[in-house]
């Protein structure tokens, strides 16, 4: 008779072996990096309610998430992003508390998209939550924690690339456009399609030198000398004040011995809405996606009930594992187990076993 084997449904997989073990290894580090920064750990359900992450939060589409009912027939979704579940507890648990709160993570995302074909639609993330704090010290911690997880994975070759969405909201709040022209806008800029927003913007009332700089913003990164260069370009005052945020933030990571690591674009268009200040993403070579991605969001917490500034980042643990193998620095070699054959006494097997097991060395017995 043949028996029917199971697959597992598009966009998942089993993790075994040895590459469970080694991501369970690179886990383990990570979190002990992030409690070197005071994080503490917390655990959020991997299903919610759906308004915990519904349309109005600016996270992910409603069409992109997995949904199902319970038996009183509440819609719940499984978690399509961590930032909103973190900001849901620290409203409810820490609602009272003034000072700044550190949080830390390990879970599974699901993205139920079209668009990921070829791709994980589960992916874990680990990462770390800041609430309270709408500091300037608060941005540098949080990509220098970045920075040493990844260093401490054993990433040598990566950057991070730093945006800030006031500059961008300032500039198209300048411009006059309304909501649907601005994510038309925002499409062509993630695309880096110079000539779609120059052809956009020539049917738009706006001035000759705002559709100038509108039209640099996919060319606008690089390293700390373009945020001279991009300064130059306008006299918005809240842009100016997002110029002035980086180039504080830079000066601290150089405190940090990190800014090597560091560039800037101006153009960096997030997915997520909630995000009120700086961005970011971190890029490796032979992995075409960030790794880790964060950003500032002072008014996401205040939805769920609490008035509270945060920022905060995650690291996709399965890019970073991706990059990690094909670059050649992930670890293979593999504590085996001693093996021990029980022959004609089964109690001095045993004996032995415990005796290894007691002294911390993993056997088997056969």
């Amino acid at each position: 008779m043949n028996k029917r084997l199971f697959t597992t449904p598009e966009g998942v997989r089993d993790i075994y072996d040895g590459e469970c073990k080694r991501k369970l290894d690179l886990e383990a580090k990570l979190r002990a990096k992030l409690h070197l920064y005071g994080f503490e750990d917390i655990e959020t359900p991997t299903f919610e309610y759906f308004e915990v992450f519904s349309e109005e939060r600016g996270t992910v589409k409603a069409r992109d998430m997995y949904k199902f009912f319970d038996r009183d027939g509440n819609t719940l979704v499984l978690r399509p992003d961590m930032t909103p579940s973190i900001a849901r507890c620290a409203a409810k648990y820490f609602k009272d508390e003034t000072g700044p709160v550190r949080f830390c993570y390990c879970g599974h995302t699901f993205i139920n998209n079209s668009e990921y074909q070829g791709k994980q639609k589960e992916t874990t993330q680990l990462g770390c939550e800041l609430i309270n704090d709408d500091s300037l010290l608060a941005d540098a911690e949080m990509l220098a924690a970045t920075i040493d997880c990844l260093l401490a994975a054993g990433l040598k070759d990566f950057r991070i690339d730093i945006g800030d969405v006031r500059f961008f909201k300032a500039l198209v709040a300048e411009a006059g456009l309304d909501d649907d022209k601005i994510q038309v806008l925002k499409n062509f800029i993630v695309d880096k399609n110079s000539f779609g927003i120059k052809d956009f913007l020539s049917e738009e009332n706006v001035s000759e030198d705002m559709k100038t700089i509108l039209t640099s913003l996919p060319q606008l990164f690089g390293g700390v000398e373009c945020l001279d260069k991009i300064s130059s370009m306008t006299d918005n005052k809240d842009a100016l004040l997002a110029f002035d945020h980086l180039k504080a933030l830079y000066e601290l990571m150089k405190v940090y011995g990190f800014e090597k690591y560091i560039g800037f674009d101006l153009g960096m268009i997030s997915k997520y809405e909630y995000y009120t200040g700086i961005i970011f993403h971190a890029f490796t070579y032979d992995v075409g996606e960030p790794i880790a991605s964060g950003g500032r969001y002072d008014n996401l917490v205040g939805q769920y009930g609490k008035k509270a500034a945060a920022i905060g980042m995650t690291i996709i643990t399965d890019k970073l594992m991706l990059a990690l193998s094909r670059q050649g620095l992930l670890s293979k070699e593999e504590n085996k187990p001693e093996v021990i054959n029980s022959g004609d006494s089964q109690i001095e097997a045993v004996k032995k076993a415990v005796a290894l097991r007691n002294e911390g060395k993993s056997c088997v017995l056969i």
